[in-house]
């Protein structure tokens, strides 16, 4: 046996002995709580060891106990968030809160409350959830994960049962209660349709048949669908989750050990927040890393061995079918020229201080009817046509097996077998490294098995359009011939299965910053695959582009640490900035020559602008002066011009990550914006030279924290996305962006080499001490230690043990 293999054994049976010596310890030293418990007694238990930030390390001798104590940490860090999810998920919001509120935009599509509700009850209605959770593994949830549900259930009651709600989120609401199995397995769906059937809830709420008279017309136009970017913020206020992840090869590392780099940009609100913990079964499982709320998993993180991430990928997660129907019955359509009737299913939601609301859904062989997609046109059910939507995870809930079985791998080909023996993720790209210096990328997502040809022979004239443009299939529904197909190596019918998928193994390194897979590594595109996993040959994002170059640097310059990969996540350097700071500069010398240094707020301001932005640094980092006023003018000249009139030298296929380049200056629209950017700070009362971190912050316990980074629309890595408030002083809350980060290598030793960082701490609660405590980490750019190995635990100073039972 190698040397490595001894020292693995070695450092595991320590690693059991230390587990078993903290569990009796802390049962011995830990008062009864109820019933007896305990591992190897009765009922569910769990013992929690807290380190610094709030961290909860989960011990637990199974399934069943570990997700019990994942569930009650949960709670006590997020009670409110998690009430409000459960909420969404039973279809209960419009009966608490109202039906005309609008469910938090960071986490839902759905237009109102009744709109989330009546789609919500209409899946619980169905059994949908009980369905899947009863299909067999390995198309459906292994006892496993079955156990790890029922187990968080179980914690998350017992949280609620023992203790008072002190967060004024939900103190004392009516609508906090215990939850069920069937619960938690409900989250997980809701989070699988999300950009699925989730984009269209208000569409499939909304469908129902024409009136009899006159037919309204067949909808001619369809919008871009549910893009192929995560890149590029939406500006209606709607998820927009996207992230970037970089793995490097031992060949560049400093001592041939892998390197990750995970950065998902996700709200810092609401249901969609990460929660970071170590899970550990001795023997069994040993991760830490990132859940989304409600989730008894890790989504992503790092083990002994391995280290991963996930970024939103650019598969389309669902498609259309444009129905032909029955002349005389718009319920009916034909498909071979049979008819087939729709099934109608009635769906009542109770309604606070109002009657209930009653409608119809209506659904074909295909999936739900709908009226509309998110932000596409109207797709109008007329007596001659209506649209359905197929969306495949719609019977997916193996993303809890996909986590375990990735937490379980050993190796980067072992992330890649987990994923093609699981296939349970929806709408996110892998990237991995391991400790034996592998690197791994892969698009394995649950996709619709449109190949090239069947958009082909089946696409409709919108799905002609709409196809091309954005991965978005509009087939032709009455035609048999127009069905998916399925891949032989695929767990259900109609997607594709894992050799389809688009990857890349061992390249010095694999990035995406939620551009296609085409340039995970520039030197070693991919291409081939059909348009519904994303493009080839288009421009990538300038997040994109900045990370390629960034990256493809510290490759060439070899010798890398994990201080590397810390740095590269706050170097806050923007493209847009590199690219036309320059040209913007010497317009404004010639429009504007010997002009004074003095803040805009005179008939000079202008000029004194230009000032300011000739001696911007061109990042977004919390002292970058300039910074504002430059993000005001891009956001304004990129709202108003067409790409293709941005720049002088435009996009090329062949130099993808140096083109297009060369600010446009002779446009009109350049002047405008940056007089138009300069007149917003004066009428809000802002310099244009002060700091970027007066304007971008967070108030935390009454102290402004400020924040560094910026929009992705700037080019840069870090993002941070936030509404902008000039009557408040700037960006004045974030919305979404930089969530939970995590540079990961290995040094040869048995512990991992690991630095995390929550950007907006464990708890939502306002009152917790750790509801801020890792943002004031991430306004100064500092990290924390990953305590991953037992005696790393046990040196805490803030160690505190809590064991946890029925």
């Amino acid at each position: 046996m190698s040397s490595k293999g001894l020292r693995s054994r070695g450092a595991g049976r320590r690693f059991a002995a230390g587990v078993v010596c903290a569990l009796l310890t802390a049962l011995c030293a830990a008062p009864a709580a109820g019933t007896p418990a305990g591992p190897g007694g009765r009922g569910l238990s769990a013992v929690i060891r807290y380190t610094e930030y709030g961290i909860p390390h989960i011990v637990a001798d199974d399934y069943a106990g570990l997700g019990f104590g994942t569930g009650w940490a949960q709670a006590q860090d997020q009670v409110c968030v998690l009430a409000d999810a459960f909420l969404t998920v039973r279809g209960e919001r419009s009966r608490w809160l109202g039906p005309d509120a609008v469910p938090d935009p960071q986490g839902s599509f759905a237009g109102s409350n009744l709109a989330s509700d009546l789609y919500f009850r209409g899946v619980r209605d169905a059994g949908t959830v009980e369905r899947l959770r009863a299909t067999p593994a390995p198309v459906g949830p292994s006892r496993a994960a079955t156990e790890l549900g029922r187990g968080w259930a179980a914690g998350y009651n017992a949280w609620l049962r023992r203790h008072r709600i002190t967060d004024p989120a939900c103190a004392d609401a009516g609508w906090v209660g215990p939850v069920t199995p069937v619960d938690v397995s409900a989250l997980e769906y809701a989070a699988g349709v999300l950009l699925g059937q989730g984009r269209a809830i208000d569409g499939i709420t909304a469908a129902e048949p024409p009136p009899s008279g006159p037919d309204r017309g067949a909808a001619r136009t369809v919008g871009p669908g549910p893009g192929p970017r995560g890149a590029h913020p939406r500006t209606d206020g709607r998820p927009h989750p996207g992230s970037n992840a970089v793995a490097f090869h031992g060949s560049t590392t400093q001592d041939g050990h892998g390197l990750l780099l995970g950065n998902p940009h996700f709200p810092w609100h609401g249901p969609q927040r990460f929660w970071q913990s170590q899970q550990t079964i001795p023997g069994e499982l040993n991760v830490m890393g990132g859940s989304l709320l409600g989730s008894p998993t890790a989504s992503i993180g790092h083990t002994a061995d391995i280290a991963w991430s996930h970024t939103v990928a650019t598969g389309v997660p669902m498609n259309l079918y444009q129905l032909t129907l029955d002349p005389a019955d718009p319920t009916t359509y034909l498909v071979d020229g049979k008819p087939e009737r729709m099934t109608g299913r009635t769906v009542t939601v109770p309604v606070k201080d109002r009657a209930p609301v009653t409608r119809t859904q209506w659904s074909t062989r295909y999936g739900p009817v709908l009226t509309t997609l998110d932000t596409t046109g109207p797709l109008p059910w007329t007596r001659r046509t209506a649209y359905a939507v197929n969306d495949p995870n719609a019977v997916n809930l193996r993303g809890t097996d996909t986590a375990l079985a990735l937490a379980r791998a050993h190796s980067a080909d072992g992330v890649r077998a987990a994923l093609h023996r699981t296939q349970g993720i929806p709408w996110a790209n892998t990237v991995a490294a391991d400790a034996r210096g592998h690197t791994l990328f892969t698009q394995a997502q649950v996709l619709p098995r449109v190949t090239d040809d069947v958009a082909r022979r089946c696409s409709t004239p919108l799905g002609a359009t709409s196809y091309p443009s954005s991965g978005l299939a509009v087939l032709d529904g009455a035609r048999s011939d127009c069905a998916l197909g399925t891949d032989p190596d695929a767990l259900q019918p109609g997607v594709f299965g894992p050799a389809a998928l688009p990857t890349l193994q061992d390249a010095p390194y694999v990035e995406n910053s939620n551009d296609s897979a085409w340039l995970t590594n520039a030197d070693h595109p991919l291409s081939g695959y059909p348009r519904v996993f994303g493009t080839t040959g288009a421009p990538p994002s300038l997040r994109t582009r900045q990370a390629l170059q960034d990256v493809a640097a510290l490759a060439d310059r070899g010798h890398l640490t994990v201080e590397d990969l810390q740095r590269h996540q706050f170097a806050d350097r923007s493209l847009a900035g590199d690219l036309s700071a320059d040209g913007l500069a010497r317009l404004c010398a010639a429009a504007h020559p010997g002009a004074p240094d003095r803040e805009a707020t005179e008939p000079g301001a202008t000029a004194a602008a230009c000032h300011v932005l000739a001696r911007w640094d061109r990042t977004l980092n919390t002292d970058s002066r300039g910074a504002l006023l430059f993000d005001r003018f891009w956001r304004r000249l990129v709202a108003g011009t067409a790409p293709e009139e941005l720049w002088e030298v435009p996009f090329s296929p062949a130099d993808p990550l140096r083109t297009p380049h060369t600010l446009n200056t002779a446009s009109p629209a350049v002047p405008r914006a940056l007089e138009g950017a300069v007149a917003e700070l004066r009428d809000a009362g802002i310099p244009p030279a002060s700091r970027w971190g007066d304007s971008q912050f967070v108030v935390r316990h009454g102290d402004r924290v400020p924040i560094p980074g910026g929009s992705a629309e700037l080019g840069v890595w870090n993002v941070i996305d936030a509404r902008w408030d000039p009557a408040g002083g700037g960006y004045t809350e974030i919305e979404s962006g930089a969530a939970y980060l995590q540079a990961v290598g290995w040094d040869g030793t048995a512990c991992p080499v690991a630095r995390t960082l929550l950007a907006y701490g464990q708890s939502s609660d306002p009152r917790s001490p750790h509801s801020a405590d890792q943002t004031a980490l991430f306004s100064t750019r500092r990290w924390v230690t990953s305590r991953f190995c037992e005696s790393d635990i046990l040196a805490s100073p803030a160690l505190r043990v809590v064991t946890v039972a029925e």
